[in-house]
């Protein structure tokens, strides 16, 4: 173990030191393995106590904290994501940001805010990333600068390096909620009353058609899970998505993830081929994540040929905007069909709209809850049940309909 000698002064030489540990410390254990004396590496309680004897071998005058934070930062290079390690173990923090080496944000509850982690380097920042994605191989280099993963509890990560990122890698980690949300705890979060809780599992189990749209970060996609969180389980369901995030835990369930296009930009498998491959699954039920292109025209024939109930979540600012939306993903599809045609397939295969918002203070409320109705001149009629009063920062009930229509 190489000796030193000094008092650490700040974060940048408490860093130094880390690196300096660790490097010995891998080394060490590296070597047990060789000889035989390790099959595999020890529990994360032994190792964390295996560090603290090396570093009590350093001449380094540290605190308590000091010694806690040069303990747990080399056993989290060892087994986890380094300095990200105690984030991810934070259940109040939701996504993790990593603008630049020096610069690590947070979102808890709703909110930005910036946190002491920092990596030591570029380089350091770059084996974290590669730790991320090797064990489901993918690669990030400059021939591939850009990777959609998932950590090993589900979280979904980004990464993006030069030449794309302009300053540096760039980490995105959405973090992976261990207990799903139901709606009794959206209603207790604000996200909605009870009433309309009330309401939309009565909408899931008499089968009706619903899309959840909303912005970035407005909270569909945990809506999504809360309300298949309802559907019988005795129904066959069939989720499809870009990144598997849903957490549904139904005793017949079949979870289908897309695929992008490796190195040699062959073997994608899309979205739009496996709702077409759903349907020859015989589900009751077809979730999708998102739609975004041409599979929102098979997901609606779908929906109007006897695959009632299914769910789904779109990027849009209003309700009226999502309808717009899925037009515009059905031309995409290039069946060249008549605007007019998409509106009527639109009007019978969807049945309910949830609008979500985020608000500024970072609150996360379901804006809206309308039905769509079909007028006699064949345009698409909305009717809001519940809608959220932004002066009154609370929900009221605007449509008194029959809940079985």
């Amino acid at each position: 173990m190489p000796k030193a000698n000094g008092t650490v002064k700040n974060d940048k030489e408490l860093l130094e030191l880390e690196d300096l540990v660790h490097k010995g410390f891998a080394n060490h254990l590296d070597q047990e393995l060789e000889r035989g004396e390790l099959e595999i590496l020890p529990s994360k309680s032994e190792l964390l106590h295996q560090a603290q004897t090396w570093i009590s071998e350093l001449d380094f005058i540290l605190s308590k904290n000091e010694e806690m934070r040069l303990i747990h930062g080399v056993v989290d290079r060892i087994l986890g994501l380094g300095p990200l390690e105690p984030l991810l173990e934070d259940p109040a923090i939701t996504e993790i940001m990593v603008l630049d080496p020096g610069h690590v944000y947070i979102e808890r509850d709703g909110k930005l805010e910036r946190v002491n982690a920092v990596f030591k380097d570029e380089e350091q920042l770059r084996q974290v990333i590669d730790r991320i994605v090797s064990p489901i191989g993918r690669r990030v280099d400059e021939s591939s600068p850009l990777v959609d993963a998932r950590l090993p509890d589900g979280s979904r990560v980004n990464a993006i390096i030069p030449p794309l990122a302009i300053h540096g890698p760039a980490l995105t980690i959405r973090k992976f909620s261990q207990d799903p949300f139901t709606l009794g705890r959206l209603v207790q979060f604000g996200t909605m009353t009870e009433e309309m809780a009330m309401y939309l599992t009565h909408m899931v189990r008499s089968k009706k058609n619903i899309i959840i749209s909303g912005g970035t970060g407005s909270g569909k996609t945990t809506t999504l899970n809360a309300l298949g969180l309802c559907i019988p389980e005795t129904e066959r369901i069939i989720t499809i998505e870009d990144a598997a995030e849903l957490q549904l835990r139904c005793p017949h369930l079949i979870a289908l993830e897309s695929r992008p296009p490796n190195i040699e930009e062959k073997g994608e498998v899309t979205i739009r081929t496996l709702v077409r491959n759903a349907l020859r699954m015989r589900p009751d039920r077809i979730i999708i994540g998102e739609v975004r292109g041409g599979e929102a025209f098979d997901m609606l024939q779908a929906m109007n040929t006897g695959h009632k109930g299914s769910l789904t979540t779109l990027h849009a600012n209003s309700t009226r905007d999502a309808l717009t939306r899925l037009e515009t993903m059905v031309l995409t599809a290039n069946l060249h069909l008549p605007v007019s045609a998409i509106q009527r397939m639109i009007s019978s295969a969807i049945e309910v709209i949830v609008q979500q918002e985020r608000l500024s203070n970072g609150r996360r409320v379901i804006e809206s809850i309308s039905q769509l109705k079909s007028s006699p001149d064949g345009r698409i009629r909305l009717v809001p049940v519940f809608a959220f009063d932004q002066t009154k920062k609370q929900h009221l009930r605007i449509h008194k309909s029959d809940r079985s229509s």
